[in-house]
């Protein structure tokens, strides 16, 4: 069995932190989103992975490399374009030959893992098998009806009258019969090959569609309040260590991860929380539900529910909650007279900033 990882998609909904890196790349819980999709890839015993990669191949690439650390042997499959799921098995045809294959888009996070789904598809055999999960807001997702016996007789891509309220799951397991399912539907109004036609295709086709309902946390994290919500169930999890130095005068509570090289200056953490290799977190307090990745330097500032990447400074600025901090972003006060905030954002920026009364 192969699996197929979609890491091409262009993150819109994460901008501006995606106009210079790749959203499968942006990290939870100090780890980055992709990398917990082939954890789960490599543990349900399949080894040879193809990734569809678009405009960030190369920090794709440079993140993955060949896969061996991971347990896995990568084989890199370019779209030119964003095209639609079923257009990246069109494209993934040659390497994956007539064998099952678990299809995962690398933005996608199922706690838990997919080794008893992979069994499953294995022992049952079916032409595919799609996870479906309860939501409260169906139109934004591809949406499943069930008929009688819970089998699957219709699949609609974000409709504006849902149907139900179960949405696909961004990882399918399908057999051989799916290639002939993508190169016989059209684009769509949106000019993209539907996955939900394709499967629709079997369906109408008299092919074995088995659904599965997701029980565990399953979130697609391309959206802030996802990413940010996704982060507190994986910090939640924490197994508490302290590899780096806490000085006499810095507390930490709960669970707690300082990684090598970190260091805690007259500071507070109370976890769940993560602090990257190498960051500095000087007369500051560190909330739960809170990530900073490698290299950051905190000081004199509270941070909250929030995510903070790599090499980022924070300095002076009283408290921060839900938020989103980019690569090699600098937030400081300005010692300027008139006193003012003083912003530069990129295209699809989003500040909320505290006033008082």
């Amino acid at each position: 069995m192969k699996a197929l990882v979609l890491a091409g998609g262009s993150g819109t909904r994460l901008r501006p932190i995606t106009h210079t890196s790749a959203k499968q790349l942006v990290p939870v819980a100090n780890k980055p989103v992709l990398f917990y999709g082939l954890e789960a890839i490599a543990a349900a015993g399949i080894t040879n992975v193809g990734i569809i990669v678009g405009e960030t191949a190369a920090e794709i690439e440079t993140a993955v490399g060949d896969g061996s650390e991971l347990g896995i042997e990568v084989t890199y499959i370019r779209q030119e374009a964003p095209l639609g799921l079923a257009h990246a098995v069109l494209v993934a045809r040659d390497f994956l030959g007539d064998e099952p294959f678990v299809m995962y888009l690398g933005d996608n996070l199922i706690i838990g893992g997919i080794s008893g789904l992979v069994e499953e598809f294995r022992r049952s055999g079916p032409d595919a098998l799609i996870l479906l999960t309860k939501v409260s807001n169906p139109s934004a997702f591809g949406v499943a009806e069930l008929g009688p016996g819970g089998r699957v007789v219709r699949l609609v891509e974000k409709p504006r009258q849902p149907p139900s309220d179960l949405a696909l799951v961004g990882v399918y397991l399908f057999g051989p019969a799916v290639h002939e399912a993508v190169r016989a539907i059209k684009p769509s109004a949106r000019g993209e090959l539907e996955i939900t036609e394709a499967i629709q295709w079997l369906v109408d086709g008299g092919y074995e569609v088995a659904p599965h309902l997701v029980e565990g946390y399953w979130k697609d994290t391309g959206r802030l309040d996802d990413m940010l919500e996704t982060n507190r169930h994986l910090l939640e999890s924490l197994e508490p260590a302290v590899r780096g130095v806490v000085d006499e005068s810095s507390t930490v509570v709960g669970r707690v991860v300082i990684e090598e090289g970190a260091s805690l200056v007259r500071s507070t953490v109370r976890g769940p929380a993560i602090i990257g290799r190498d960051t500095r977190i000087v007369d500051s307090y560190v909330g739960p539900f809170t990530s900073i990745y490698h290299s950051c330097a905190i000081e004199d500032t509270e941070i909250e529910y929030s995510i903070v990447l790599e090499r980022a400074t924070i300095r002076g600025i009283g408290r921060i909650e839900d938020s989103l901090i980019g690569r090699d972003v600098e937030v400081v006060p300005s010692a300027a007279r008139p006193r003012a905030h003083r912003l530069m954002l990129g295209d699809h920026s989003r500040v909320s900033v505290a006033t008082t009364p």
